[in-house]
């Protein structure tokens, strides 16, 4: 449908003058009119979609008048922009964000970064309706499912930062795309999959687990397709494997070039120490040396959240700090081990601490979680210098060695931070504070992803005649595991940020989509034919039954 609809004036070919050599301006002006009649065309039949996507637009050209340059998230944006002018790896966080970033420095202007990354939130709604009208899904659901893609103001703030959730989610949404665009998958197609799910995971490590699931799944579904007994079974999920390998160990070589030590941060233990202050109990778990030195001793009632706590917390933000710094190898090393030893001794703490975090993900209204401080970043507003959240220009601290964090802004976007237009910014201040994907909301559309997969059967005639059903599903359920996974992995590992919710949306959305999919039928062996009689014969002519352009 797509293909057909984009007319063959993208491909026609333009003739040149014999006598010249050159294209003739005729010739360029009758290939110009097809492909602006082809795209008119396009947009006439998806006028739904194209009037959502233009809105869409329209709300990130608002942001970009009323915020020029780009926003910014305490710490983590200082790192990525200190990293781009001064490529090297962090202890705190992987830095793969950063190599985007270097790419644009040539331009030195934040305005083009955000606008890139304003376009890949667009490009993330086009594929997921690409995909769901590849799969029989209408176009009334097709668009549906981008809505909150399209109009989440939270979505569009975080665009507008310096932040690495929107290149991850395009990243990972274009090895989606290309793993599902066809069950019988190319090996060079599962190769750049593999590159672009790499990368992503460099770019923000809290998506590790994708590197488990994708390929996994290529697998299975190669053993169903070929059978696993013969090397194309294999093949497909062997390259992805291969391409999400070259862009991880190539970043864990530069990490151990520059730190001694093979991995993308020395802060994995830091985090895991934060997840179970949560429920760690000292009486309970009994560490042991200095192991003793990092269990939590204030009661549970005394402690913030695990993304609070870790940062104002003893025994490494005491006024005497025997311990030296979290995020290096031997602290990494010694915090990762009391973690494992306290889920060890309270499993149970363990999981009740994740599912009441995940849980948030569906509350309302939403909360300053993990604090106040944090939830900030996540609006627009109208004035930052009176709020005292500029980056900060302070020598003593300077967050990627060789420059602080407000000159590294300077120098890599040539623009003051904080700029505001307020005719402009007001509109989207207030949008960003009333249009949203509610926590329950969220919840809906991961329900509504299980359509397909299970169905109510009515028995009877009472009430009570109804029947949850297993039923086929014609669609992946590879959306929906990749959303649960993203939602879940970083709680069971950090804590939970509604910032992690953002990368969630897009594959919830595009799972709950798919659940509109026309129904897989169930194949049954056909009955032996019997010899039709001759007037039967006359009448077997088919019937054409036009498809659905809903």
């Amino acid at each position: 449908m797509w293909r057909s609809r984009l007319g063959s004036g993208f491909c026609s070919p333009v003739s040149r003058d014999p006598h010249k050599g050159d294209v003739r301006p005729d010739k360029i002006e009758r290939v110009n009119a097809a492909r602006l009649e082809s795209l008119k065309t396009l947009v006439r039949e998806h006028k739904l979609f194209s009037a959502a996507l233009a809105v869409g637009a329209f709300l990130r050209l608002l942001t970009m008048i009323g915020y020029p340059g780009a926003l910014w998230f305490a710490g983590d944006s200082y790192v990525y922009v200190g990293a781009a002018l001064r490529p090297q790896p962090n202890l705190s966080k992987s830095t793969g964000y950063s190599f985007f970033l270097r790419a644009l420095l040539p331009f030195h202007s934040f305005t083009l970064v955000t606008l890139i990354q304003h376009l890949f939130g667009l490009a993330v709604a086009v594929m997921i309706y690409v995909l769901l009208r590849r799969n029989g899904v209408s176009k009334l659901w097709s668009t549906a499912a981008t809505l909150p893609v399209l109009l989440d103001g939270y979505i569009i703030e975080d665009e507008h930062m310096i932040m690495a959730e929107s290149l991850f989610t395009f990243l990972l949404m274009v090895a989606l795309l290309l793993i599902l665009w066809r069950r019988d998958m190319k090996w060079w197609n599962a190769l750049i999959a593999g590159l672009l799910i790499g990368y992503a995971v460099d770019v923000r490590t809290e998506g590790a687990i994708v590197l488990l699931v994708f390929p996994l799944f290529v697998l299975v579904r190669g053993w169903r397709v070929h059978g696993w007994k013969h090397l194309t079974g294999w093949l497909a999920a062997v390259m992805m494997a291969i391409g999400c390998l070259i862009p991880v160990a190539g970043y864990m070589s530069w990490f151990h070039e520059r730190t001694g030590h093979y991995g993308v941060s020395e802060a994995t233990g830091f985090y895991l120490w934060g997840r179970v202050s949560s429920f760690a109990n000292c009486a309970v778990i009994k560490p042991t040396g200095k192991q003793a030195l990092v269990c939590p001793a204030q009661p549970l009632s005394q402690r913030t959240p695990p993304g609070n706590w870790i940062w104002h917390a003893p025994p490494f933000h005491a006024g005497v700090n025997t311990l030296g710094s979290p995020v290096d190898a031997t602290n990494n090393q010694l915090l990762t081990d009391f973690a494992i030893h306290a889920v060890e001794a309270q499993p149970l703490g363990y999981v009740k601490a994740v599912v009441k975090d995940t849980m948030l993900s569906f509350g309302f209204p939403r909360i300053a979680y993990p604090g106040a401080g944090t939830t900030y970043y996540y609006n627009f507003h109208l004035h930052y210098k009176a709020d005292g959240t500029l980056p900060p220009n302070n020598p003593d601290h300077e967050w990627i060695q060789g420059g602080t964090a407000y000159g590294d802004w300077l120098s890599y976007g040539h623009q003051a931070p904080g700029r505001v237009i307020e005719a402009f910014a007001i509109p989207m201040v207030l949008y960003n504070r009333l249009v949203f994907t509610y926590g329950p909301l969220l919840a809906l559309i991961f329900i509504v992803g299980l359509g397909g997969l299970f169905s109510l059967r009515r028995t009877g005639t009472k009430l009570t005649s109804y029947r949850l059903r297993w039923a086929p599903r014609g669609t992946s359920m590879l959306p929906w595991v990749t959303a649960v996974a993203l939602l879940v992995f970083p709680i069971a590992i950090a804590d939970f940020d509604y910032r992690y919710l953002l990368p969630v949306i897009p594959f919830a959305c595009l799972a709950a989509g798919l659940g509109f999919a026309p129904a897989k039928r169930r194949s049954s062996p056909a009955p032996e034919p019997a010899a039709p009689a001759a007037e039967e014969i006359d009448s077997a002519a088919p019937s054409e039954v036009p498809a659905s352009t809903s």
